[in-house]
């Protein structure tokens, strides 16, 4: 029984031993199942802290964005710093390190305002250091320097039949007493006692009685800057404010459309002078072409022919098609030059096709050296030809379109169309001139350069047909 008692008691000791090391928070190890020592229960507040900070972790929530949580801790896992700070050191701004040094006394003390004249103390909360000094927004109390005049001076130089000294000595007092704001100044005038006088009166004298006093006291020798004041403009200023601001509704919906039309009209002037400027190119690169084309006959015919097999293709770069020059080092294939480029678009390509095919010209033809330039040389040709006809075609739109407006015009002058004898055209030689037509016209619609109702259609319509006249020549 003895020997039983003892192993049942040293089972309980090892078992007792395992709950007061969890007791006491200490870590288990590999000594869980051990005995405890003198050494766990004296260096139990040490592992106690090490484990401590060992599970202490911050994990980020669900939902938070990676910079939003890095501004709350820091690598060091640190608390957020309390009060805002400011560096360029780094990516990330160093916190705010408060000290443990004494804070600087402050005392309730009073101060006086040197703007005021009354002698009113106040009190307010500043630092001990500066007690004694002076009130540090009263550097802020500017005051204007109003000129003062003397009474020879006003006799000699300021007198003037519109305004009395009294009245001029009561405006400058208000100006001294209200710094320059002439708004109050006029509000505070006295108006019962002396005339009525606008902001712009006031301002007018008081600036013009300054600019005379600064010419009479300059130093003799130097110009001074003297500020003037330009009463009229001021005035027509603040009426045409006035106007503005006292728009009806329709005025204002009305001036709205003017500027509409009058952006149209300027739209259509614009293409217009596109249209002149671009059929002018055509006309010159017209001309060009046929030059060189018999340049290049007449230089063909003097040259031998064995030096006509080395001659390159010269297509004019003023019109038609430019042919891309093949002089990539390798083998290439003739025909390549008669690919059109990239820059013809497929109406121009489909007109080529058409044409070619009405006059019997194969579209691909036997690709030798003089077919490949002469054939280039027709297809540039019709690519002139046929920008040529949509130029007349846009010509003769315009000029209908211009006679119609004529013949409005002409109607609502009260005169009558004359016709020829060709079809019922009106003459260009026989149309009146401008000053002809009468003035009733204006009263109806008002618009410019080739809109309803408006003789500079009839110019318009001129240099059209001179236009026309130089592209049948």
């Amino acid at each position: 029984q003895t020997s039983t008692s003892k192993s049942s008691l040293t089972k309980k000791i090892m078992t007792t031993g395992a709950d007061v090391r969890d007791i006491l928070e200490l870590a288990g190890g590999d000594n869980d199942a051990g005995p405890i020592s003198k050494k766990d229960i004296i260096n139990s507040d040490k592992k106690k802290a090490k484990k401590s900070t060992e599970t202490l972790t911050f994990k980020r929530p669900e939902g938070m964005h990676r910079e939003v949580y890095a501004l709350l801790y820091s690598d060091k896992k640190d608390a957020p710093p309390l009060l805002p700070s400011d560096t360029t050191q780094g990516y990330r701004t160093v916190k705010a390190k408060l000290g443990c040094k004494k804070v600087r006394p402050w005392k309730w003390m009073p101060f006086t305002n040197p703007a005021r004249k009354d002698g009113a103390i106040f009190h307010h909360w500043r630092r001990a250091v500066e007690e004694g000094k002076d009130y540090p927004f009263a550097r802020f109390n500017k005051t204007v320097q109003v000129p003062v005049y003397s009474e020879q001076e006003y006799q000699m130089y300021l007198h003037d039949d519109g305004w009395t000294k009294a009245e001029t000595d009561h405006l400058f007092d208000l100006c001294k007493r209200f710094d320059l704001r002439f708004i109050v100044i006029h509000d505070r005038y006295d108006h019962q006692q002396y005339r009525k006088r606008s902001v712009e009166d006031l301002k007018e004298r008081y600036y013009n009685i300054c600019g005379k006093l600064t010419k009479v006291r300059a130093v003799s020798g130097t110009e001074p800057k003297i500020y003037i004041f330009d009463a009229g403009h001021e005035r027509r200023r603040k009426e045409q404010l006035e106007r503005l601001f006292s728009r009806t509704p329709e005025q204002v919906a009305e001036e709205e459309y003017l500027i509409q039309e009058l952006r149209k009209i300027e739209t259509r002037k614009k293409e217009r002078e596109k249209k002149a400027q671009d059929l002018q190119k055509l006309i010159t690169a017209a001309d060009s072409t046929t030059e060189m084309r018999r340049a290049e006959r007449k230089a063909t015919k003097k040259k031998l022919p064995q030096k006509r097999e080395t001659e390159k293709p010269a297509v004019p770069e003023t019109a038609g098609i430019k042919f891309p020059d093949f002089k990539s080092a390798g083998v290439s294939l003739r025909s390549q030059r008669m690919k059109l480029p990239s820059s013809v678009g497929q109406k121009k390509i489909k007109a080529i096709e058409q044409i070619l095919t009405e006059q019997g010209v194969d579209l691909n033809p036997m690709p030798t050296e003089e077919i490949v330039q002469m054939f280039n040389e027709l297809r540039s040709d019709l690519v002139l030809v046929y920008e040529l006809k949509q130029a007349h075609s846009n010509c003769e739109y315009e000029q209908q379109m211009l006679r119609h407006r004529y013949d409005a015009l002409l109607k609502a002058g009260g005169a009558v169309t004359p016709q020829s004898e060709s079809g019922g055209v009106p003459d260009s030689q026989a149309w009146p001139g401008p000053d002809d037509i009468k003035t009733e016209a204006k009263e109806q619609i008002i618009d410019v350069v080739g809109a309803p109702l408006t003789p500079n259609s009839v110019s318009r319509q001129n240099d059209l047909i001179i236009e026309l006249q130089v592209f049948a020549h």
